[in-house]
């Protein structure tokens, strides 16, 4: 499907994803700063010399820039999580592989505050709908640190298939992390579609 075809707000139950956009800079901002102890244990150090998009408008900016260059490309879909008005988090479907393979990525996180009701699996169970029915991709993976209980909870709450530990899959917070690997096939989402939708999105 061509990236204009592509619908760029998703609706569940009680969230709303869209891209980020400049606009949104002082709300991610806000969350990124106050929930950082929260946040930054779980994710990639940025590179050395790379601007800060929390300390700066432009550069964050350019991130919304570049995710969209990414979804016109067809290699990343990036949402903000939205609860009506209040930006909550994100979730991102990247690395996105054609071919033999038709596979992404999925990574999230929310705002402590926000945590533990129930909406990254909402947002998980969207993005999923949108990867298989309107991507057209045939699997998606999450991969997640083994010791990180929140995030392994929303792929628990869901019941996707665990295929086990990479060991030393990737660098996070500056150290090499096992993560466990999570996925959801096209013929899986064809199998449980109604009961996900319907607990969870409609």
């Amino acid at each position: 499907m061509k990236a204009s075809a592509v619908p760029t707000e998703l609706k569940g139950r009680r969230i709303v994803l869209r891209p980020l956009a400049a606009d949104d800079f002082d709300v991610w901002r806000e969350v990124r700063w106050r929930a950082a102890a929260w946040l930054l244990r779980w994710e990639p150090r940025p590179s050395a010399g790379s601007p800060d998009p929390t300390a700066s408008a432009p550069a964050f900016a350019a991130r919304c820039g570049a995710r969209q260059r990414e979804w016109h490309l067809g290699t990343a879909y990036g949402f903000g999580i939205f609860l009506g008005d209040t930006f909550a988090g994100e979730i991102n479907v990247s690395g996105v592989q054609r071919g033999p393979f038709q596979n992404a990525y999925v990574g999230y996180w929310i705002d402590e505050v926000h945590a533990g009701n129930g909406y990254v699996p909402e947002a998980l169970v969207v993005v999923a709908q949108f990867a298989f029915e309107e991507l057209a991709l045939h699997r998606l993976q999450v991969a997640i640190i083994p010791r990180n209980a929140p995030s392994r909870r929303v792929v628990e709450k869901l019941g996707l298939r665990e295929e086990g530990v990479a060991v030393r899959y990737l660098q996070i917070d500056g150290a090499w992390e096992d993560h466990v690997r999570y996925a959801i096939t096209a013929e899986e989402w064809i199998d449980r579609r109604d009961e996900l939708l319907g607990a969870w999105v409609v």
